[in-house]
């Protein structure tokens, strides 16, 4: 089953759920910005190894909280993670998952690397 990890106040999020929709692609959506639907760090661990990047490239590096809060520290992986996990509104979005390889679908046509 592919997996959307949609935040919907994010236009490019929407667009990728109505992409696939449009596909007729069956989906599950998971709202990770909700504390019930958070991620675990291991499980952010499996992201990043479907996106096949370290977590330093799924930050999202204009977003103020990243700036003020993050930006002049030396993180390391763990760190890095940590902080998306605490923040999820850092995280590169939305990021689609089919089985062992995952996009972040920006923009929606991306989301044809994993179908």
């Amino acid at each position: 089953m592919i997996k959307v990890y949609h935040n919907p106040r994010c236009r490019k999020s929407r667009e990728a759920l109505a992409y696939l929709e449009e596909k007729g692609v069956s989906f599950e959506v998971r709202h990770y910005m909700k504390d019930e639907e958070s991620m675990t760090a291991s499980e952010l661990e499996e992201v990043l190894d479907a996106l096949n990047m370290d977590a330093l490239d799924l930050v999202r590096k204009n977003e103020a909280l990243w700036k003020e809060e993050y930006r002049d520290l030396e993180l390391g992986e763990d760190e890095i993670i940590l902080a998306m996990i605490e923040n999820p509104r850092l995280m590169e979005r939305p990021i689609i998952l089919n089985g062992d390889k995952a996009v972040v679908a920006r923009p929606a046509e991306k989301a044809e690397e994993v179908l």
